[in-house]
């Protein structure tokens, strides 16, 4: 079989539709030649090119169509639980009577409320594709992805906006209602506000987030993910990029800063907090031991 010709400009370099094709005069067997591959019905892509549902479904979307639920949120780069990532299952929203029937996407009739144009196409805004995930994601799961969308560099929104994106009488109001008391601006990671709701469901005070420690001259040491600064107790999670040999020098050189000046600094990993009792009874030793200082303090004076 003869080499495929090429085809004009923008075809071939990226997801266009078979209609598109049609119209401008691409005939139906240069559609079929392998040089091009079926990622959705209707749809064709350059072979070899990686190309997701986000991205082959969004020369399809309609007017009144938009990416919604977990979908919108991945594309805007929050953190998603496993299976619910961004290609995981596609959602779209229609504010029409008739919902997207395709494979592997699962239509939603909701009103157009909050609607963003981004470069995968329309998708809900942060704050409302927030709430529209509280019909799917536990509570702990939208307080992660909340976090994300109010932390404090490069926010995507603010509490306030996600507390107006709540719509009474929804589903899943419920859960955004739990999720919005518990989150809290300044986690910068998944894996942080997952530490800080494990803390204080088992009892311990609410940690200070993302806390400048300076020395009794007010020289800055260093910031720690969350603190209890009356107690001078701080908690940092340390994800795999604190095993490179310059992160670690400078975690060590760091560290001994905070000793020297009175802080106790407790690390957490990953496990600590998938199985947290013995981060749990070093916490507890940690506030007797800071406790039982202050009290000896006070009976000296």
């Amino acid at each position: 079989m003869s080499k495929p010709r090429s085809l004009p400009v923008p075809f071939g370099q990226t997801v266009f539709t078979v209609a598109d094709a049609l119209r401008a005069g691409i005939g139906k067997e240069r559609l079929r030649r392998t040089d091009l591959v079926v990622p959705v019905h209707g749809v064709r892509a350059p072979a070899g090119a990686e190309v997701g549902g986000v991205e082959a479904l969004s020369v399809v979307l309609r007017d009144g169509q938009r990416f919604s639920h977990t979908t919108a949120a991945g594309i805007w780069g929050a953190p998603l639980p496993r299976g619910a990532g961004i290609d995981d299952v596609v959602h779209v929203s229609s504010d029409g009577t008739v919902a997207m029937r395709r494979r592997g996407v699962v239509g939603h009739r909701l009103p157009t409320s909050d609607v963003r144009d981004t470069p995968l196409g329309r998708a809900s805004s942060p704050a409302q594709s927030w709430f529209e995930c509280a019909d799917l994601l536990s509570a702990a799961d939208l307080v992660v992805l909340g976090d994300h969308m109010v932390r404090r560099d490069h926010a995507l929104a603010t509490p306030d906006d996600l507390a107006a994106s709540i719509v009474p009488g929804a589903r899943g109001v419920r859960t955004a209602r739990a999720a919005l008391e518990r989150i809290r601006v300044g986690a910068e990671s998944a894996m942080e506000t997952r530490l800080r709701l494990g803390v204080v469901d088992a009892g311990f005070p609410e940690p200070e987030l993302n806390v400048d420690v300076l020395d009794g001259a007010g020289t800055f040491l260093g910031r720690v993910d969350m603190a209890w600064p009356e107690y001078r107790i701080a908690l940092e999670y340390d994800g795999d990029q604190h095993r490179d040999q310059d992160t670690w020098r400078r975690d060590q050189r760091r560290g001994n800063g905070f000793t020297v000046n009175g802080w106790l600094v407790i690390h957490a990993t990953a496990v600590d907090v998938a199985r947290p009792a013995v981060l749990f009874e070093r916490l507890r030793r940690a506030f007797a031991d800071r406790a039982g200082r202050t009290r000896r303090k006070r009976s000296a004076g």
